[in-house]
């Protein structure tokens, strides 16, 4: 099946050029150049993957990943300029499953889409090869994560996670008893050699503990083992 990519880029010789590579890759590209136009591209039609640069007229890239998130988990690929700490930790935050600083070379970029598509297929829900005896949930004291629709409920509380979110929460609840460093989890769940881009995954365990937590300061589910990594908390 053909792999349809929402390319929202403002400028038009950047955009051609994207598109053009990406179509060689096989991909359906579908350009918008303002947030508005990409807002009215998403409520019109699925994608596969969205390609977002921040710096948009009419509506910015961090309107334009808010208001997706609210309605949809499709991946979210950020390409911008602003490549400080502070910038990526906002666009992650808000739920987008990755952030590529301009300028990339169309190798990188080929490779960072085809990881995105690869982790959605992997985490999208398909029936298993024995569905009768696949668990719908994963439980921990309080805590249920929902395998089909990536919410979670902790007691009376209920949240919806992100992409990003619902993965290390499934890799915390699949292996309970065990520690991860940020390399495995970093490698587990973006699928990539890690360069130390710890302040990527300090980012989603913050935003994750923020809907599970009852005291994110003092986490009880996701706890900090110093000067290793992270663990399930002991069940409650």
């Amino acid at each position: 099946m053909t792999t349809r990519i929402l390319l929202v880029e403002d400028d038009e010789e950047i955009s051609g050029l994207v598109a053009e590579h990406l179509e060689r890759e096989g991909c359906e590209v579908q350009a918008a150049l303002d947030g508005e136009e990409a807002l009215a591209q998403l409520a019109s039609r699925e994608f596969d993957l969205v390609l977002l640069d921040l710096m948009l007229p009419k509506r910015s890239g961090m309107e334009v990943l808010r208001a997706l998130r609210e309605t949809s988990l499709v991946p979210v690929l950020i390409l911008s300029a602003k490549d400080s700490d502070l910038d990526k930790a906002l666009g992650l935050g808000l739920g987008a499953d990755d952030y590529l600083s301009k300028p990339f070379s169309m190798i990188e970029l080929t490779a960072r889409v085809q990881a995105a598509i690869r982790r959605a297929t992997r985490y999208a829900g398909a029936p298993a090869a024995t569905p009768v005896s696949a668990p719908k949930a994963l439980r921990h004291g309080e805590l249920e994560l929902d395998l089909d629709t990536y919410s979670v409920r902790i007691g009376e509380r209920s949240a919806q996670l992100t992409a990003k979110e619902f993965q290390l929460l499934k890799l915390f609840l699949t292996y309970p008893s065990r520690v991860f460093t940020k390399e495995q989890i970093y490698q587990s769940i973006w699928e990539e050699d890690y360069y130390g881009n710890e302040n990527v995954i300090n980012v989603h365990v913050r935003r994750l503990r923020e809907k599970i937590e009852e005291d994110p300061s003092s986490p009880v589910f996701i706890r900090t083992v110093w000067g290793i990594g992270y663990k399930l908390g002991e069940r409650p």
